[in-house]
């Protein structure tokens, strides 16, 4: 069950009028896609970093944007090296997330469905312009969205993005859904309650209006 820490049941369905929702780690895991993508990436340039680019390690990457990823991960190489890398791993990831997709969470259809009958509904993630796309393509749920924005558009951070969503949309009282500490973050800086999805790749422990186990609980806090 989830978890409220400020609000009664009642009082968080009466609330808000949208909800924002982080998008890997809190509709989808496409971890495993992405690694493979990675990985392609890597030969395709001789391996830059020898080491196989595991799930484990995308998902400690998960959340970040673009550009502190390839810090991160090749911090050991030269800018322009560090780009074409960038540059590759990104066609290559819009391609296999396009193919394959990633698993999508228990219960998305239906929760949205729900929730679009009493919220205006957006995503904002810190990934590439086309990878939302290609997640509504592949989850057929395009219908349910009004609009999204990533980093990949205006390469700024996520809470820049939230507020642009807030501001063109002019909402009122929104609520961002994401499951990273990044995402409590953005949504504190963009002045929005985050719900925390437990079920993703990060924790928070504290701040968080409330805390979900499974993306189908939405129903029962909304």
């Amino acid at each position: 069950m989830f978890a409220a820490d400020t609000l009664s049941m009642e009082g968080y369905k009466n609330r808000f009028d949208s909800v924002i929702f982080d998008l890997d780690g809190t509709l989808w895991d496409a971890t495993g896609t992405v690694a493979k993508a990675w990985q392609r990436a890597n030969e395709e340039l001789n391996s830059i970093k020898p080491e196989q680019i595991s799930k484990e390690m995308v998902v400690s990457i998960t959340g970040m944007t673009y550009d502190a990823i390839f810090e991160k991960l090749f911090p050991y190489v030269t800018t322009e090296e560090r780009n074409r890398f960038k540059a590759v791993f990104a066609r290559h990831e819009l391609e296999m997330v396009k193919e394959t997709g990633g698993e999508l969470y228990h219960g998305l259809q239906e929760t949205l469905a729900y929730l679009k009958t009493k919220y205006q509904l957006f995503i904002v993630s810190n990934c590439q312009n086309g990878y939302i796309e290609n997640f509504l393509d592949y989850s057929g749920l395009h219908g349910f969205f009004e609009a999204h924005q990533c980093f990949g558009t205006k390469t700024q951070p996520k809470d820049e993005n939230i507020k642009d969503i807030v501001n063109d949309y002019q909402l009122q009282n929104p609520v961002y859904v994401g499951d990273t500490m990044g995402d409590f973050e953005a949504a504190q800086k963009a002045g929005v309650p985050l719900i925390f999805a437990s079920y993703g790749f990060g924790k928070v422990e504290k701040g968080q209006i409330a805390s979900i186990n499974s993306f189908d609980e939405l129903q029962q806090l909304l």
